[in-house]
């Protein structure tokens, strides 16, 4: 099943973050520009035209966390929007981290033929 169609199910402290085959797995599975640092978190840019539309891809963002009881770290500038992504409750990747970041892809594509904006 596709990561975006996905639900981010919650977690447990103490579980085991994703490594290795596993992690590139799912990995895999994302849209181009995504980053895996120290098998730790997920980082992405996403670039915009302006601070206007960074900032609504921002608010798309946090109802897509919300919508999912998983948030992000968003760093707003203008023309671009970083996202960072891991589970707290275990120091590390959750399957949940990468549902997020596909919703993340998909809304942002959305979010590029609504706009016209590109």
């Amino acid at each position: 099943m596709n990561l975006a169609h996905k639900k981010c199910a919650p977690c447990s402290e103490g579980g085991k973050p994703l490594k290795g085959k596993e992690l590139q797995h799912l990995f895999k599975q994302l849209k181009e520009g995504w980053n895996v640092i120290d098998e730790h978190h997920l980082e992405k840019s996403y670039a915009f035209p302006d601070f206007a539309h960074a900032l609504a891809f921002t608010n798309v963002v946090g109802e897509i966390a919300e919508k999912e009881g998983h948030h992000p770290d968003v760093y707003l500038s203008w023309g671009k929007v970083q996202l960072k992504i891991w589970t707290h409750k275990m120091d590390g990747l959750s399957e949940s981290d990468l549902i997020l970041a596909a919703k993340c892809d998909e809304a942002f594509n959305d979010y590029q033929v609504k706009t016209a904006c590109f």
